[in-house]
């Protein structure tokens, strides 16, 4: 049996993991202690195995993108028939930033991100919404800085005080103009407050 599945129910002591899991002595401490240096076994205060950080930290991740997925997509098509322009929604991932969710415009002339798509943290408004600490608007623009031609803006969504996701809409600069803040920012941060209540409703409720 995996030994970190025998750590869901309780702590475990060497032995008790050596019996329970039928590797040997010398295999189970080898296992175990890959598993310590990547953070996803630790020892505790009397020396016994239990779960590490790291599944705590994953757990919360899993939850969130979870969430996301259910709750997002309402929320993105109301945001592109309200503005008539491409949706998306962003999630950090290291130094990166990955597309959980996309909405296109139906205009012929439209911008289109893929899910799953990687993009760089330190350009577009989606990279800064993730990354930054927003003044009292709640939004941030960009104009050609992630491709040329294209304007955006993009809020945090912020859930129990952590941003677990950018929100933002993109489109040509010629609809979108050099300030599509002022055009769509107010919009956007509502549709991301909106998220973020609807995430917390569904753990509440879960």
């Amino acid at each position: 049996m995996n030994l970190v599945e025998l750590l869901q129910a309780r702590p475990h002591s060497l032995s008790e993991l050596v019996e329970a899991s039928g590797y040997s002595r010398a295999t189970t401490h080898r296992l175990l202690s890959s598993l310590v240096d990547h953070q996803l076994v630790r020892r505790d205060h009397v020396g016994n195995y239990d779960l590490g950080w790291r599944l705590v930290e994953w757990g919360r991740r899993a939850e969130t993108r979870w969430d996301l997925a259910v709750e997002a997509r309402p929320v993105l098509e109301a945001l592109r028939v309200e503005t008539g322009e491409s949706v998306q929604l962003y999630v950090r991932h290291g130094d990166v930033r990955v597309c959980a969710l996309a909405v296109d415009s139906p205009d012929e002339l439209r911008t289109v991100v893929q899910p799953g798509a990687r993009l760089p943290l330190d350009r577009g408004s989606s990279g800064a919404a993730l990354t930054t600490r927003l003044g009292a608007q709640g939004w941030v623009a960009s104009v050609g800085e992630r491709a040329p031609g294209v304007a955006s803006v993009s809020a945090p969504v912020i859930v129990s005080g952590e941003v677990v996701a950018a929100l933002g809409v993109s489109g040509p600069i010629e609809r979108l103009s050099e300030d599509p803040g002022s055009l769509h920012g107010p919009q956007v941060v509502t549709a991301a407050v909106e998220l973020a209540n609807r995430i917390l409703a569904s753990r509440e409720t879960s």
